[in-house]
């Protein structure tokens, strides 16, 4: 297969010591690759190597046949672009002078701007929304405006290759999918390649093409997000021992709370989530069901509850496990339903509820 972008055998590492070995990544024109791992698992060192900031201690980095390491400093700078975490020291410089020193690869010995050169920078401040705020001191900005100026400079610097460290650190919800709808647009309109580190898995998940996931040693798993967010492979990679985190559904669960149940949820149609994590804030150990394995409330009362009694999708409840349901309620001193209705396929949800008040269960509606 063709790849736009490739590394070669390439290991990284300081002073002549290798941190990460043996790396193989290969990317076609357009896609997004992200790197995922623990902390200290070498993220930032791989981008400095495939950046040329620190010499790969072995192989090579190719970026459409070229040998990055053989570009001169003007051929890399028109073709990539890079945002780490390091500050830009931008003292006596506004938020515009920031973004406009991404065209000097462009603007010959002097740096003069010209009206070409303006425009990029205009639509570049546009496109990740700081225009308002241009003739702002760039050292008197939040992070979060800092980190949207600073991709504003890569942006319009015109790269073909854009990398990225924990670009979405410092922004919040809004600004962290703007930003991910900026590069998916560049992506299109433009055939921008990005590779990126991300701590936030969910976000991974979404936007990557690729994922590399590293783990301090070597590459631990390289492919789609697909093949990389396969049940328990990230509680491994990240080493988990406390809460949980499902693959499938993207959600981070802290500890159940311990002991026998409690408390007995009937919910469904995720409806018992909030109340899922209300009892384990405050400590108290709980059962629920009857789930469907499908249901919106089935990962959570999974990783939270001390008992799920559960039900295979799309098939009827059996009677063992209306029981097994009934029993579960009758060791709990008290009832609370997440449901206000009960769905035709719902009928032992109902059941268990008016089950609750034949007990004489204190039942709490919700």
């Amino acid at each position: 297969m063709d790849y736009y972008f490739w590394t070669e055998k390439m290991s990284v590492g300081y002073q002549g010591k290798p941190l990460i070995e043996k790396i193989g990544i290969g990317l076609k024109k357009g896609e997004i690759l992200t790197l995922i791992g623990p902390n200290g698992a070498g993220k930032t060192t791989v981008l400095k190597s495939i950046a040329r900031q620190i010499r790969p201690l072995r192989g090579a980095v190719w970026l459409e046949g070229s040998d990055v390491g053989r570009m001169s400093g003007g051929e890399l700078s028109r073709r990539m672009a890079v945002v780490l975490t390091e500050r830009l020291r931008g003292e006596l410089m506004t938020c515009e002078d920031v973004v406009a020193t991404g065209r000097y690869p462009y603007t010959g010995r002097f740096g003069i701007l010209s009206e070409t050169d303006r425009q990029a920078v205009r639509e570049a401040m546009e496109l990740v929304h700081v225009t308002e705020i241009k003739g702002k001191d760039f050292t008197r900005i939040s992070d979060g405006q800092r980190q949207r100026v600073m991709l504003a400079r890569a942006i319009c610097q015109e790269p073909e290759l854009l990398i990225l460290d924990e670009p979405t650190s410092y922004l919040d919800v809004k600004y962290k999918l703007e930003f991910l709808a900026v590069l998916q647009e560049l992506r299109s309109r433009k055939g921008l390649t990005v590779i990126l580190s991300l701590h936030e898995l969910e976000l991974a998940q979404r936007i990557s093409d690729k994922i590399l996931c590293l783990n301090g040693k070597y590459v631990d798993r390289f492919g789609t997000p697909a093949e990389i967010f396969e049940a328990g492979y990230l509680s491994k990679l990240f080493a988990l021992s406390m809460g949980s985190y499902d693959e499938e559904t993207g959600d981070m669960e802290l500890p159940a709370a311990r002991g026998e149940a409690e408390v007995f949820v009937i919910a469904g149609a995720g409806t018992g989530r909030s109340v899922y994590r209300e009892l384990q804030r405050r400590g108290i150990p709980f059962a629920t069901g009857i789930l469907f394995q499908n249901d919106l409330d089935y990962p959570v009362a999974r990783a939270l509850a001390a008992r799920v009694i559960a039900s295979e999708a799309f098939e009827p409840v059996a009677e063992e496990t209306l029981l097994a349901a009934k029993d579960a309620m009758d060791a709990c001193r008290r009832v609370i339903c997440c449901r206000k209705a009960f769905g035709t396929l719902e009928t032992a949800g109902r059941e268990l509820l008016d089950y609750a008040g034949e007990r004489k269960k204190e039942i709490e509606m919700r």
